[in-house]
């Protein structure tokens, strides 16, 4: 009850962050990957455009999707979406979500683009600010194509996508992933 209270408020807050400092509504986290906030109609037309985004995966309940694309818009534009939908604020992402967030994120990644330079398509990860519920899938992604640690992945992302923030239940979510998905030594 207390996500969908402060919903509109928070998100109010994300647009004045986006339009009054130097955060942006979205950034490439690699060649296939794009990390960002809830992506209304006015920019789905530029990330098909400009970032080539082929398929969209969104954390949100369906509540936070009344002012964005929904998988309707979503296949009219010809773009594959996946809902994974997480609790904002206090709830991380199921470990069987993560894991079906990068199998679908999975089947975008060209191994041919990676030695030609050029992105061929590209997945749009998002949740409300881009910042927790998508960065956590998106760290769980980097560590299994990249074979990255935890800290690894989130640095990467910090670098990219600075205000991402990662809470004691994403830090868990991405530790257990790791464990439950890599080959111990």
């Amino acid at each position: 009850m207390f996500a969908r209270v402060t919903f509109y408020p928070t998100l109010v807050y994300n647009v004045l962050m986006e339009k009054l400092t130097h955060r942006k509504w979205y950034n490439r986290i690699d060649d296939t990957v794009i990390l960002g906030a809830l992506p209304f109609p006015s920019i789905a037309t530029e990330l098909i455009e400009k970032e080539n985004v082929k398929a969209v995966v969104s954390m949100n309940e369906d509540y936070e999707l009344f002012l964005a694309n929904d998988s309707k818009c979503w296949k009219k534009l010809g773009i594959a979406f996946l809902q994974l939908a997480t609790t904002d604020i206090f709830a991380t992402p199921c470990q069987s979500k993560l894991v079906e967030g990068v199998k679908f994120i999975n089947q975008f990644v060209d191994p041919n683009k990676v030695a030609s330079g050029r992105s061929v398509s590209s997945v749009y990860v998002h949740c409300k600010a881009g910042r927790t519920r998508s960065a956590t899938l998106v760290g769980c992604y980097l560590m299994q194509r990249y074979n990255w640690s935890p800290e690894q992945a989130v640095n990467h992302m910090k670098e990219k996508r600075p205000h991402i923030l990662m809470h004691k239940k994403q830090w868990e979510a991405l530790e257990i992933y790791h464990l439950q998905n890599f080959k111990q030594p």
